[in-house]
């Protein structure tokens, strides 16, 4: 019997990277899980990729009517969840002097707004007992020339886990928060120069990325009874990135 069988898990920004292989690691484990993504061909991939007991919900986790359909959704196909890893995310580096109100304003609509308001949307269907763990960054840690509106959109995620763990203790529904290192992941693609990556790399102990199948591997820790003693937690999963 897998760790999470019978459960119902929800990941957002499941169309790619760490949230993929997380949501193929719980379908593995048990699960059934819902996915979400802004690009319906991604999203039908990532489908295809999993292959059974998963649907995808075509939607922006900034935006509430999407999130509204995707819960609508859960509800009619399972009426309950029992997971619920808030992966959707963005980052872009600019630098002190140059940040746009519209860069502030996408990076914590996505970053931190979509994250309460998928994590308050989903409380209806919720079992009590359940999980709820959020994608953060050790960017919150670290103090990375032109991320800091990406890092202060993380570091809310922490303070919304202990203010929501002691709301939610009555019903036994535990809420940490993921820190992910450097990992090797598309988007990384998209934000990182080849020397950035050689920096990032340099700064690792191991010398090399993190793997998305290695946060997948902490991901099914927090989703599952194993995790059942660790609450409002930030977890770095970096490779000993922060800690020197």
């Amino acid at each position: 019997m897998g760790k999470l069988e019978g459960k119902v898990a929800v990941i957002t920004g499941g169309s790619s990277g760490m949230a993929l292989a997380s949501a193929k690691r719980f379908v593995e484990e048990g699960a059934y899980v819902f996915i979400t993504g802004r690009r319906q061909e991604a999203l039908d991939e990532a489908v295809k990729l999993i292959g059974r007991n998963v649907t995808g919900v075509r939607g922006d986790a900034s935006n509430l009517d999407d999130l509204d359909r995707l819960f609508d959704t859960i509800s009619q196909e399972k009426g309950k969840i029992d997971v619920l890893y808030a992966s959707a995310g963005w980052g872009e580096g600019v630098p002190l002097g140059e940040i746009t109100e519209q860069h502030f304003d996408a990076t914590f609509n996505l970053n931190a707004r979509g994250t309460l308001f998928t994590v308050q949307k989903a409380l209806p269907l919720f079992n009590d007992g359940g999980s709820i763990f959020m994608t953060g960054s050790v960017a919150s840690h670290k103090g990375f020339p032109g991320y800091s509106v990406y890092a202060a959109s993380k570091a809310t995620l922490h303070a919304f886990a202990r203010g929501w763990l002691n709301e939610l203790k009555g019903r036994n529904i535990r809420v940490n928060v993921l820190h992910p290192g450097p990992i090797a992941t598309p988007m990384q693609d998209q934000v990182l120069t080849e020397e950035a990556k050689l920096m990032f790399e340099s700064l690792i102990p191991r010398g090399k990325m993190g793997l998305p199948e290695e946060i997948a591997a902490v991901a099914l820790f927090l989703a599952s009874d194993d995790s059942s003693f660790v609450n409002g937690m930030e977890l770095n999963v970096d490779g000993g990135f922060s800690a020197i």
